[in-house]
């Protein structure tokens, strides 16, 4: 019933929603394609492949969003934590996921996965073998602001704030077509065994992926993140 009640409010307000958009929402539409820092992290057909739960590895790490007129988005991040006790210790995560997006009537945005999303983790430092692994990642995102600004040197320029006020790295636009892969359920999410590394990390492998892992050899694996 909750759920219900949420998603009915959730589609009342999106249609209210651009109507009450003031100059900053309206600088340009949200739709298209859109890339942080180097814009080699762009979402669509060359940076994931769903179907074998696999990732092409920019060439530096970014977020990208896509947004489309009907409702849909899709999300690439590739990105490294920093670990200030152990500077050597940098946790890789490479992750996509689509969905539905609602512009809500108080300016904030709502991205609810479709539930076949994925994400890669890597840390140099854990010493078992969920030093690299593939778990699902289905996070409804909040954010609860958004600007676009108009540059002279690169054009629309799109600001996102989590739901804690953070910003999310600037990103510009590529297209004003989305970039997309299928508006569909791309994988069957396989059962998962969650389990905690010895530094602490919550690994929920599927079943496939820990069959995988175990066949592959690890510097293999390994070169991905960490070409020296």
């Amino acid at each position: 019933m909750r759920n219900t009640l949420l998603s009915l409010v959730l589609a009342a307000s999106a249609v209210l929603a651009q109507s009450s958009f003031g100059p900053d929402h309206n600088t340009t539409s949200i739709i298209g394609t859109w890339s942080s820092g180097t814009q080699q992290v762009v979402p669509g057909q060359g940076f994931a492949n769903p179907a074998q739960t696999s990732f092409t590895y920019p060439k530096t790490p970014g977020v990208g969003y896509a947004f489309s007129d009907d409702g849909w988005y899709e999300l690439a991040r590739y990105r490294f934590a920093a670990n200030g006790s152990h500077p050597e210790c940098i946790i890789g995560t490479v992750v996509w996921a689509h969905g539905h997006y609602d512009l809500l009537q108080n300016g904030s945005i709502v991205l609810t996965p479709a539930g076949d999303g994925y994400q890669q983790v890597q840390s140099p430092c854990t010493k078992d073998h969920d030093s690299n692994f593939i778990q699902n990642y289905n996070d409804t995102e909040l954010f609860i602001d958004w600007r676009i600004f108009n540059t002279v040197a690169f054009g629309p320029k799109l600001h996102l704030f989590q739901y804690d006020g953070s910003p999310v790295a600037p990103m510009f636009r590529l297209s004003e077509q989305p970039n997309m892969l299928p508006k569909q359920k791309l994988r069957n999410v396989a059962q998962t065994v969650v389990t905690t590394t010895s530094d602490g990390l919550v690994s929920t492998e599927t079943l496939v992926s820990r069959k995988r892992e175990r066949r592959a050899a690890e510097p293999r694996g390994w070169g991905a993140f960490w070409p020296w």
